[in-house]
Formats: structure tokens, C-alpha cells, sequence
């Protein structure tokens, strides 16, 4: 009996640690210039993501949008959680809260600096 108990508690313990191992979130960290991000283009896997962005001397706030990629992008497309926890002025950095993106092709801008619309592919 105390064997079974034992083997019940290292099932449970290797669930929990593959759980914690598939529901790992990472950085995405993005750099505005004027005019323009840094990287164009990004190529991630399905999962959490939580997107950071400096502004890299812009003289005046920026901000983050990402939305699934189709023709004409309307604030109602955004991913809302992708927002940033507020506007950025030069210098400083700001992040979003978690975003569980699944396949897919995706864009990112920002609609204060204004940036063009950069790809982000899921795959």
C-alpha cells in the first residue's frame, strides 16, 4: 500500500513538472527606432509569449499592436493582451501581459510612432 502511495506521488510530481515545462513563457524583445522597428520579421512556435519593447529614441511615446494578419486591420482585430502596460517615451521599456499565440501569420506596428506592419509567423 505504501508503495502505491509512493508511485501516486511521483505520477503526480512528473504531470505537474511536463505541465510546467509545456506552459513556459518567453520574452519577445522588440526595439523602436524612429520610423520603424528593428527586427522586421519573427518566426516563433506556438505558445506564451509576453512582448517587450524599448523605445530607442523616438521623440515621443510609442506603443505596441498585434493582430492575426489580414487586409484591413481594425482595433477590433487587436490582441488586446498584446498591449503594453503603457506608452513608452525614449528611453524606457514596457511590456505586455501573456499572449498564447497558435499558428498562424501575425502582424505587429505601432500606431503612435507610425511603423510599418512587420510579419510574425507562428509555426
Amino acid at each position: 500500500m505504501q508503495k502505491i502511495k509512493i508511485l501516486g506521488v511521483v505520477a503526480a510530481l512528473m504531470i505537474s513538472f511536463a505541465t510546467l515545462a509545456q506552459d513556459k513563457v518567453e520574452t519577445v524583445k522588440l526595439e523602436q527606432t524612429t520610423g520603424e522597428f528593428t527586427t522586421k520579421t519573427l518566426k516563433v512556435k506556438p505558445g506564451t509569449y509576453v512582448f517587450e519593447v524599448s523605445n530607442s529614441n523616438v521623440d515621443h511615446e510609442v506603443g505596441f499592436v498585434l493582430a492575426p494578419k489580414k487586409a484591413n486591420i481594425e482595433a477590433k482585430d487587436h490582441i488586446q493582451k498584446a498591449y503594453l502596460s503603457k506608452t513608452i517615451n525614449t528611453g524606457e521599456t514596457a511590456s505586455s501581459q501573456e499572449v498564447t499565440l497558435e499558428k498562424g501569420e501575425y502582424v505587429y506596428f505601432c500606431p503612435l510612432n507610425p511603423t510599418p506592419q512587420y510579419t510574425l509567423i507562428v509555426e
